[in-house]
Formats: structure tokens, sequence, C-alpha cells
């Protein structure tokens, strides 16, 4: 330990004595509780004033009560007992802090905890300062790039704000305050980072991936582990922001990373339980939101030029941001950034929620080309996201073209926002990447789509039309799909006559006496359709039509032998003849339609 701290100290005790402040007031500890311990006869005492227990133990002054002083322990050396002397200091307790902690991993006793050494050059460090006054604060107008395009772009920091980091466990909320660090590199940016409650591995873990990129040489690690007493954990990010203030105060910014404020309110809670003081909503005590707030309100921009920006974190469960801890810390800062375990669980890191996250201090931190480009990627990736949570699960081929370039664009961007951890992005490199996702009135959404994914058209249902024009008629029965051949109009939609043809008949029908009954009718398709030349016959079916019709229909009626006699009956003829007698129309006798047989006397 240097001596000129030593004779600091020396002198300042001759001093006291001078003045006759060496007068301390001894009490007796009455009750002992774990680490919180009532002692009686401290009439003179004040809050956070030292007290020591003998040679056993030290702490604070938590809360006074009417017969007794509550103290809580910081270090504790053998075991307490009931009757123990305990003298008040006159002093408020103070951390002690060396300017050689840089690039190390102290406590709040000035211990460099990868050695278990304290340094020489220690000076005392009040756990609190007096709040800067307004009068003393300027606008904050000056980014912090984090080197993470998803909060630089959208969501950005400045210097001196206070931007809060929640996420359940494990969703990369520590990562984030570690490539906010990285990324300060070169920056002349002095980083805290404070582990509230972490395990040993937990610390040593984060001091080499620190060291591997060449941060811890503007780092410093302030720790209090899980193993130390609640009082020591409570203290510690009160001790961190008193160490930055006094670099701001010297005109240097100054990057806090607090991890995590959630741990910190149960050691906080647990005190207050053991002292007695009454319990709240989820037992933590009424001055929970005051003890935060007085804690976050020294991040500032001075007028001085220097500044102290703060990144609390708090854990959340079960994605509940409304948690008691988790909505006061959004009320007392700046903005948040929400980390989403689902997003997380999908590949996207960081697992930011895009839709919950926000900062109130927006594009006046940020410069006008990142500012522009910023706005329109966010714009475009919140309304992807919001189109996405309805028809994520809809066929792509039921979509429509705009809605299709809608969801490309959207993936491209959010696929974009993706990095690997301790891989910072300048700005530069930030407005190169998306300035293709900017308005431009002279460009349209699909020229951002890949060259191989070209527009898909819908294909509408078309319903079956039929190739030819159909003709009604009154048959009752439904009528067979026609093929696709072309149909005559007709006069009449009632009955078609058949024509007579030139070609010979294929049947002979003769009768002397008896009548003969007509050949039934046959369905035949109209492509094979062949109209007799016999008879008028009524259809109801549209028929095809020869292309020369005459006025008149003519039957005819060919007589053939067979064997030299007359057939009573129609005959099949096995060979048609090659000049079949064709008979005129004035001998042939008209059939009336009711009739459905031929007469001795119409027989030829």
């Amino acid at each position: 330990m240097d001596s000129n701290y030593i004779s600091e100290q020396v002198d300042a005790k001759v001093e006291s004595i001078k003045n006759n402040n060496n007068v301390y007031d001894v009490g007796t500890v009455v009750k002992i509780n774990n680490f919180i311990v009532e002692i009686a006869g401290l009439d003179n005492v004040m809050f956070y004033e030292r007290i020591n227990i003998s040679d056993k133990a030290f702490g604070y002054v938590n809360s006074i009560k009417e017969d007794v002083v509550v103290v809580a322990l910081l270090k504790i050396f053998s075991p307490i007992t009931v009757g123990d002397k305990a003298s008040s200091s006159n002093v408020l307790y103070t951390g002690v802090y060396s300017n050689s902690s840089i690039g190390r991993v102290i406590d709040l006793f000035g211990e460099d905890k990868l050695t278990s050494k304290s340094f020489d050059d220690v000076r005392d460090i009040p756990i609190e300062r007096k709040t800067i006054p307004i009068m003393d604060r300027t606008t904050v107008n000056r980014p912090l790039f984090t080197g993470i395009s998803g909060i630089d772009l959208m969501y950005p920091i400045g210097k001196g704000q206070r931007q809060l980091i929640l996420g359940d466990k494990r969703t990369g909320k520590t990562q984030i305050g570690l490539d906010t660090i990285v990324n300060q590199k070169g920056k002349d940016v002095l980083c805290f980072y404070v582990a509230i409650g972490k395990t040993k591995k937990e610390v040593k873990n984060i001091y080499f991936e620190l060291v591997k990129r060449g941060a811890i040489d503007y780092t410093t690690i302030i720790t209090a582990f899980n193993d130390e007493l609640p009082p020591v954990i409570s203290l510690i990010p009160y001790f961190a922001l008193s160490v930055a203030e006094d670099y701001m105060m010297q005109g240097k910014d100054v990057l806090v990373v607090i991890d995590d404020l959630k741990r910190h309110a149960e050691a906080y809670r647990e005190i207050s339980l053991l002292s007695g003081k009454t319990p709240g909503r989820d037992a933590y005590p009424a001055d929970i939101f005051y003890t935060h707030s007085r804690l976050l309100e020294k991040g500032c921009q001075h007028k001085n030029g220097g500044s102290v920006t703060i990144l609390p974190i708090v854990e959340t469960k079960g994605g509940d941001i409304t948690d008691y801890i988790s909505t006061n810390v959004i009320s007392i800062t700046d903005g948040q950034i929400v980390l989403s375990a689902k997003s997380f669980q999908k590949g996207e890191k960081p697992a930011i929620d895009y839709g919950l996250s926000v900062s109130r201090l927006g594009g006046q931190v940020q410069e006008e080309a990142v500012k522009k480009i910023g706005n329109d990627v966010r714009r475009k990736l919140l309304s992807y996201l919001e189109t996405r949570s309805v028809y994520e699960l809809v066929n792509s081929d039921d979509m429509s073209i705009e809605l299709k370039n809608k969801f490309m664009e959207g993936k491209i961007i959010l696929s974009s926002l993706n990095q690997y951890k301790f891989s910072p992005r300048s700005s530069e490199e930030m407005v190169e990447m998306f300035k293709d996702f900017a308005d431009n009135p002279e460009e349209n959404t699909t020229s951002k789509v890949p060259n191989n994914i070209g527009p898909v058209e819908m294909v509408q249902p078309v319903a079956p039309v039929a190739p030819v024009e159909m003709v009604p008629t009154n048959a009752p029965e439904a009528v067979a799909p026609v093929a696709p051949v072309e149909m005559a109009p007709t006069s009449s939609p009632e009955e078609i006559v058949v024509p007579a043809r030139e070609e010979a008949p294929d049947f002979v029908i003769e009768s002397e006496s008896a009548p003969v009954e007509a050949p039934q009718e046959e369905t035949i398709s109209p492509l094979d359709y062949q109209p007799s030349i016999d008879s008028e016959v009524a259809v109801d079916a549209p028929q095809m039509v020869a292309e020369a019709p005459v006025e008149d229909p003519i039957v005819v009626k060919p007589e053939f032998m067979v064997d030299g006699e007359d057939t009573d009956a129609p005959q099949m003829i096995a060979s048609v003849p090659e000049e079949p007698e064709i008979i005129g129309v004035e001998d042939v006798p008209v059939v009336e339609e009711s009739s459905n047989s031929v007469s001795d006397e119409e027989t030829i």
C-alpha cells in the first residue's frame, strides 16, 4: 500500500484528535440475525456510517430505530456474539478504488480478485455522491454505437442515455453488453462491467473473452460474487457508478453495464426483510423503486463534455416484462431492448423483439444517413413481422404478388440483422448493407427481391366453358357433354328436320299387308350421326345438319328384292347396290307424325 495513503490517514486522525473529534459512541450487540445486527447505545450515528464490531466484523448503518440501530455487515472475520462491543466512526462508509484497476477484476474493498492482492495506490470512493443538478446536465445528442445493426439502426443509444436490456435467461442479454464494450475499442470510452451475484467461473469467462478481443485495456470488471454477503451485492452498483461519475467529472465518456438489477433487487429485499421493513408487492420493500431510481439517475451528459451511459440488465421469467422490477426500471430508463426466447430458438441472434423494444431518444442521437435508412428499415420490418404473425402458416401459392414480395423483403431484412457475437459493424457497413431497403420513388419493391425469384402470378379458378354453342331443348333429362364440333344454328328449338342425302341408305323397308313397326331409336353420337332419308324425324337434341339443306324434305324409299320375293319385314342387306333406284318425291306418300307404322297402301 502506498506510503502517502498511510500518511494521509495518520494526519487525518491527528487532526480529528486536535479538534476533539476522537470521541466515539460505543454500543452493545443485542441481537444477531445472520448478517443483520442490532446494536444498542449508538445514539449519535447516521445513515451509511461505518460501524466496527470489535475486531470481528464491520458494516454500515442500514436503519435507525427508537432504541437500537440496525447494522448490515459487509465483512465477518469471526463469529459475533451478543454482548460484543460496537463503536461508531463518525465517517460514512466508502469503497476503495485504484486508478490501476483498469483491466482488472476488483471488488468493493479494492482487492484484485484474480491475484487476491490489494492495490497500492488506492483512494476512498464514496458509495453515493450528491445528485448532479439539472442545470449541469445537457442534451443527449451523441451516438454510442453498439456495433449491433438491430440497435444502432432502429433503437439507438446516445452517450448519457440509460437503455434497459431485459429478457429471459440465456437469451443474450449479457452478450449485448459485451458486444457494446468491444465496439468501444479506439473510441476513447472507458467501460465498466458490473457483475452482481455471478459465479467466479462466469466472471472469469467474461474476463478472458474481453482479453481475446483486446477490450480489457479500457475495461474494469467490478464484481460481487454470489457467495458474498447481500449487503456487498447491494452496494456494488452504487460503488461502480460512483467511480464512473468520478471519471465523468474529468470530462471522459464512460459506459457502465450493470448485470443484473433483478439480482440486486433480491439482495436488497433480503436485507429489508431481515431488518424488519414492511414487505410490499412480491415481498419487496416499499422503497425498491427509489433504490433503483437514485442509482440510474447518475447516467447523464454533463456540461463539461463527459458522460455516463448506463445499460442495466433485468432478467425476466416466461417473457413477462410486466413484473414488478421490470416495470419499475422501464419507467426509469430512456428505452428498452427486449429479447425474446422464441426468436432465440428460431436462430435470430441477437434475439431482439423489435415490436416491444423502444428508444425514447430515437433519431436525436443518430447520424443523418443512419437515421434515414433506420426509419425505413424499422417500418418495413415491423410491417413484415405483423403480417407474418397472421400469414405464417398460409400456403405461399395463396398469396398475392405484393404479399409475396413483402414477405421476401422482410425475410431478407431479418436475416441481414443477424450477427455473430463479438462481430460489431461500423455505421458505414450498416448503411451499405441496408441502403437497398431505403424508400426511393424510382425503385419498386420487386427490385429488392433476388433475381432468381420472379413475381408469381395468381392462378384464378376458371369455370368450365363449352367450346360450342348449345341449342336449348325441352327435354327434361340432362344433355351429355358434346364434343367440340361446329354446330349449325336452327330456327326452331323444338325439332330439327333431317334433309335428304344423295348417298344410298343402309336399310330397306317393304311390306305388303302387315304394318311394320318403325325401327327403335338409337343414341348416336353427333360425330357418328348418319341421317336416314326415308322419313322425317323430329329430334329434341342438337344434331348435325348437312351443309346444303333443301327447302322441302324428301323421303326416298328404295326397293330391293331378296331371292326374287318381296320381304314382309325390314331386312339387312349384305351389300349395298352400286346404283340403287331412287324413287321420286311425288311417288312417295306423306308419313304423318302421329303414326308409328306404315299401312299396306303406302307400301311400294
